[in-house]
């Protein structure tokens, strides 16, 4: 079984608005949607109602990612304690 990530990002694509202020700060995470109104999450695994995640063990720019979003539908949970982090 492979090993927990230690993070969680969840993202809730029906609610950006195209800021792309996350792809700005984590180029190696986010991406703009081939429609192009909206970011999408690099391998980002889709959860049913526009809901996609994605676990890493680092989190590189993505906390500044969510923090940078004027609409908050990023967010990241620390998987080992369970804590909303953003």
């Amino acid at each position: 079984m492979p090993e927990k990530k230690k993070y969680r990002i969840i993202y809730r694509k029906n609610e950006c608005i195209g800021a792309f202020a996350c792809v700005s700060a984590e180029p190696g995470t986010w991406k703009q949607a081939p429609e192009g109104d909206k970011a999408d999450i690099i391998d980002g695994i889709h959860e049913g109602d526009e809901v996609f995640v994605k676990d890493v063990d680092d989190l590189g720019n993505n906390m500044e990612a969510a923090q940078s979003c004027p609409v908050n539908c990023i967010h990241i949970i620390d998987q080992e304690t369970g804590k909303k982090l953003i």
